[in-house]
């Protein structure tokens, strides 16, 4: 890595701005200390005095003395990390399963510490050099997000298709022993890291709680463009609902002996197997719930509470729009939000044609099948369709497969609404959209 990290932005009256520092500079060092990218500036800037090198756009170089107060902030922003890419070739990858013709940033594949620690992205450390992990553990760079998906060494190298890969528990081992704390996931893939593999995975990693505070197991995705890789078989509905009655018990049994939940299953297992949820109690403080761990329940505890607050309003007709996985818990709420609020709703779940039948979640649903729908006129009698942000890429108005929520509005010809995917964030758009 390069030493310097571009300056994106100052913040107008900020200490950067008063002294000068501008979008374009490059910081180099703080009290001599080379940066090389944002978590440098975290840990070196903490400091009440500091001497900043800065590389100006013209190539001076300007050293700036700089006293600040305890918890007050520079006012610097910083472009994000450029990832690291990924060396292995994982038999499941989801990014080898994607179709031609999608943006170009979904087809990264990243395996960088850096984003795991700032941005809770899931890594396996197959290539982890030692002086990276030297500086994690010097830095303190915690929790860290980390795929295992088995333990033993042979079966790893195999499911990551990378025989050069660093044996994990030894790795994680050391990580614990600095104090880092760690969640880790399983990818299961029926009969290679399932039974007696998976067995000695939850058991080697729960020897290592708290460091290791969490294990989630989220079944493989499998889409419809899998024709040159290997076959995989998938988790089907009798698949989950055995495993949920084999190892539900077992992870109430650790919970206990460990004295907090730790071993997760993902929401998936429970749609696909039909069966009921646990309690969002068991969920602890939902350390997975970024993975597809517990959203589910939590979805269902504060529909409870939007519900119980919920006030009538003007009276239209709502379609919402949503997966196949969660229809049965949406459809649910919005009956009794309807009975409150006398808004009419009509529930639509697409069938996935870009990925496949096999993929049902919300989040994978390309803007083409919505399209399709509002040119069948489907939505013919609404008077707003809502589209759950999930849906979106983050931070833009565009589906998976670059379709624009404005293509969406020019086709259907009325108001296409956004909202936050949980069932206060639908209330609050439909109260904006519906006052008394």
């Amino acid at each position: 890595m390069g030493t310097g990290i571009t300056i994106e932005n100052v913040e107008p009256g900020s200490i950067a701005a008063e002294l000068e520092i501008e979008a374009g500079d490059r910081l180099l060092a703080i009290n001599g200390h080379p940066v090389r990218d944002i978590i440098d500036f975290g840990y070196y800037s903490g400091e009440e005095e500091l001497l900043l090198e800065i590389e100006k756009t013209d190539g001076d170089i300007w050293e700036i003395e700089v006293l600040q107060e305890e918890g007050e902030s520079l006012g610097i922003l910083f472009e994000s990390p450029r990832p690291l890419r990924c060396s292995n070739s994982c038999l499941f990858c989801f990014v080898d399963q994607l179709p031609k013709g999608l943006r170009n940033s979904l087809y990264v594949k990243d395996e960088d510490y850096r984003l795991s620690f700032l941005y809770g992205n899931f890594v396996t450390l197959s290539s982890l050099r030692r002086e990276e992990l030297l500086r994690i553990c010097e830095q303190r760079l915690s929790p860290l997000y980390i795929s295992v998906h088995a333990t033993d060494p042979d079966v790893r190298a195999m499911l990551l298709g990378n025989q050069a890969c660093t044996p994990i528990l030894e790795l994680l081992k050391e990580l614990a022993s600095a104090g880092i704390s760690m969640h880790t996931q399983v990818v299961l893939c029926p009969g290679l890291n399932d039974g007696l593999q998976l067995e000695r995975t939850v058991r080697d990693l729960a020897a290592l709680f708290p460091q290791v505070a969490s294990l989630a197991v989220v079944p493989l995705g499998l889409s419809r463009y899998r024709d040159s890789l290997p076959e995989l078989q998938p988790v089907t509905c009798d698949y989950a609902s055995e495993f949920l009655a084999l190892w539900q018990p077992r992870a109430h049994d650790l919970a206990k002996q460990l004295g907090s939940p730790f071993l997760f299953f993902a929401d998936e297992f429970y749609l696909k197997a039909k069966k009921p949820f646990p309690p969002l109690a068991d969920y602890g403080d939902l350390p997975q719930i970024e993975n597809g761990v517990g959203m589910v329940p939590l979805f269902l505890d504060e529909a409870e509470h939007v519900l119980a607050a919920a006030e009538p309003m003007k009276k239209g007709v709502v379609a919402i729009v949503t997966g196949k996985s969660p229809y049965s818990y949406l459809e649910s709420f919005l009956q009794g939000l309807a009975e409150k609020t006398g808004v009419t709703f009509r529930i639509f779940s697409v069938n996935n044609s870009l990925f496949g039948d096999s993929v049902t979640v919300t989040g994978l649903v390309p803007g083409k099948d919505i399209l399709e729908m509002g040119k069948r006129e489907v939505f013919a009698e609404a008077e707003l369709v809502v589209i759950p942000d999930v849906m979106l890429k983050e931070g833009e108005e565009v589906f998976i497969d670059d379709v624009a929520i404005d293509d969406l509005r020019n086709v259907l010809g009325m108001k296409v609404e956004v909202c936050v995917a949980t069932p206060s964030g639908l209330y609050d758009s439909l109260k904006r959209c519906f006052p008394r």
